[in-house]
């Protein structure tokens, strides 16, 4: 309930167009920015998960096992009438390998059951707006500290978010840099976080060029590459990302929406132009796929705190009344062989019958009694 109001809240706000402090390299604040609309994108998490496990997909690389794996025996069936199964059996005599089976994924070095093939669908196709309706929410579920919080970040020392700093950081050429910048920001305690982590690959991967593991720190965010990569690779858990080139796999890690993003000023002012505001489209000529004007998507309630809305005195005093239930007293039906009273209700006359049959029954046993008292 408060997270919803907190984000209707936060919508109300981001329609006003509110500023954003830009820092620099001494950690100072230079200047303020203009928020771009793609912050105020509703967060839908059911899509960015969709979208998320879709890509994740496209990115495996295709393997199989040998087409001749399991087969490489001269086995051959012996048929019926030997009281042994009809699997393949290895040839030969002399040696414990002969009458062997083979062949059968239930067999001893036979193939495996359904062996793989490089020819499977390893691909998913991912609808265009939905794929960048999951980059807005993962945007916009950026700027919310509690969210950036709860998947994990350390950013107790972060003075503002979104965190933009000044384009100068676009220059930084050499790591030691790149590291005073983010201690001067208050992105050091989740670097020191994510180096922490680091540990060895449980299972074969770490037999696979992928020996170690660790957590997402900072996603450094820029728009012209003139040596900030090279400063930042060498950094635990930092990734950098073109904003030409947003990708959900890494706003979104484990379509977990929240990740930690570090802006530069260029590129944090080139978001209108590729997500288009509450009153403009994108730039067409951005998009690789042009087929129509591109428009942010839009919150279906500006207030959704539904219970509120209808327990306000505005709702409350036009709509009707609660109506009262229509309580119908079931009775239980009774059987007129075996009930008297429902019997009269049907035939009125059943009572004097009864009467009447009784009264003769009486009327009967004295004259008999009568007859036998006189024979004595």
């Amino acid at each position: 309930f408060f997270f919803f109001f907190f984000l209707s809240s936060l919508n109300i706000k981001m329609t006003t167009r509110q500023k954003v402090s830009i820092f620099g390299k001494n950690g100072e604040k230079s200047g303020n920015a203009q928020l771009p609309g793609v912050f105020s994108a509703p967060i839908r998490t059911d899509v960015v998960h969709s979208v998320h496990t879709s890509m994740s997909k496209n990115r495996r690389q295709p393997y199989a096992v040998s087409d001749s794996a399991g087969h490489q025996h001269s086995a051959e069936s012996w048929g019926t009438g030997r009281a042994v199964s009809r699997i393949p059996r290895v040839a030969g005599s002399g040696n414990g390998r002969s009458g062997q089976g083979a062949f059968g994924n239930m067999c001893r070095k036979g193939r495996m059951f359904a062996p793989t093939k490089t020819w499977r669908h390893w691909n998913r196709r991912i609808n265009k707006n939905q794929r960048r309706y999951a980059t807005s929410s993962a945007l916009s579920a950026s700027a919310i500290p509690t969210l950036v919080e709860a998947r994990g970040h350390n950013v107790d020392k972060t003075p503002e978010f979104p965190l933009v700093v000044s384009s100068d950081v676009e220059g930084i050429k050499k790591t030691s840099e790149a590291v005073a910048l983010l201690e001067k920001v208050g992105a050091t305690d989740d670097v020191d976080r994510c180096k922490s982590t680091r540990k060895i690959r449980p299972g074969k991967g770490k037999w696979r060029n992928r020996r170690h593991v660790q957590r997402r720190g900072p996603l450094v965010v820029f728009k012209n590459d003139n040596g900030l990569v090279n400063a930042f690779r060498n950094v635990p858990g930092v990734e950098t990302c073109n904003v030409d080139a947003l990708n959900l796999l890494q706003l979104a890690p484990g379509g977990h929406v929240g990740r930690f993003v570090i802006w530069t000023e260029s590129a944090f002012n080139h978001l209108d132009s590729l997500f288009g505001s509450s009153t403009a489209s994108a730039d067409a000529s951005l998009k690789k796929r042009r087929n129509g004007d591109y428009i942010l998507p839009r919150h279906k309630m500006t207030n959704s705190d539904v219970s509120r809305l209808i327990n306000s005195d505005e709702i409350q005093s036009v709509v009707k009344a609660q109506a009262k239930p229509n309580t119908r007293h079931t009775t239980t039906k009774k059987n007129p062989l075996t009930n008297l009273q429902a019997l009269v209700k049907l035939n009125p006359y059943a009572k004097s019958f009864k009467r009447n049959a009784y009264l003769y029954a009486e009327s009967r046993k004295k004259l008999k009694a009568t007859k036998k008292a006189a024979k004595k």
